[in-house]
């Protein structure tokens, strides 16, 4: 017995190392299949629980009272909205600059929606863009109980290249005086470019991205500190950057 303890001796860190990679490629097979599901699960999930709880609790017809609940429920529970310090920094922009088309790219169950809506100029409308029918539908709902009629906002569930593309038949002789960027950070590049090659972007417009430090915001912002004859970066607020146009763009890159 003895003689076979001091066999096995050596070959005792060899099991430890075998047994501990398996147990860490164990974990992190389990720590992507998690991920893959949250990123399935938690925003159907989110927005059902948030609309839910904001439908039930605030004052209806009240923006105020909306965005309060939205708030209340954000201190307890997780929140994909970019919560009352972000939005009054948001609300500071869209008061200064009094835009009349807005568009917003991604939705999460309606907060960032209201809080621009109810700073709007009498003539001005937002559209906002959800991939997730769940989220538009939820949202949709949320911006209705805060108030605002069909004719100030319209919802269009499809992606953001998508919406863009049908941007020319909706605006008409207009352009958008601010986009708002909160979707799928690997697309926000790509459709900064397409409503540039549409011309879609007034000359005084107003880019607000919001999670920038995520890789695509960052390429984002590399491109457009890169050229600064068409963009300048304004100001940023924790993780939401402004970014003002310079001049209107043309697809060849002329300047008007």
């Amino acid at each position: 017995m003895v003689s076979l303890l001091l066999i096995s001796l050596p070959l005792l860190p060899v099991v430890f190392v075998a047994t501990t990679l398996c147990h860490s490629r164990l974990l992190a097979i389990c720590h992507r299949v998690c991920t893959r599901l949250q990123k399935l699960f938690h925003g159907k999930v989110c927005v059902k629980n948030t609309h839910a709880y904001v439908f039930s609790n605030c004052t209806h017809g009240q923006a105020a009272s909306v965005l309060e609940t939205f708030n209340l429920y954000a201190r307890t529970h997780a929140s994909v909205s970019i919560g009352p310090e972000k939005g009054e920094f948001l609300d500071e922009i869209v008061r200064r600059e009094a835009p009349l088309r807005v568009l917003e790219l991604g939705m999460h169950c309606g907060y960032t929606s209201v809080r621009i809506l109810r700073l709007l100029p009498p003539s001005g409308k937002l559209l906002t863009v959800e991939l997730d029918p769940i989220t538009a539908e939820k949202g949709e709902e949320i911006i209705l109980v805060s108030g605002f009629k069909t004719p100030q906002f319209q919802v269009q569930t499809c992606s953001s290249a998508e919406a863009i593309a049908s941007l020319p038949s909706q605006l008409g002789e207009s352009c958008l005086d601010l986009v708002m960027m909160d979707h799928d950070p690997e697309q926000y590049l790509p459709d900064l470019l397409a409503l540039q090659r549409g011309k879609l972007l007034s000359a005084r417009c107003v880019l607000l991205l919001n999670r920038t430090q995520e890789p695509g915001a960052q390429a984002l912002l590399k491109y457009v500190s890169a050229r600064p004859q068409q963009y300048n970066i304004e100001q940023q607020f924790l993780d939401m950057v402004e970014i003002h146009c310079c001049v209107t763009i043309h697809p060849q890159g002329e300047k008007s």
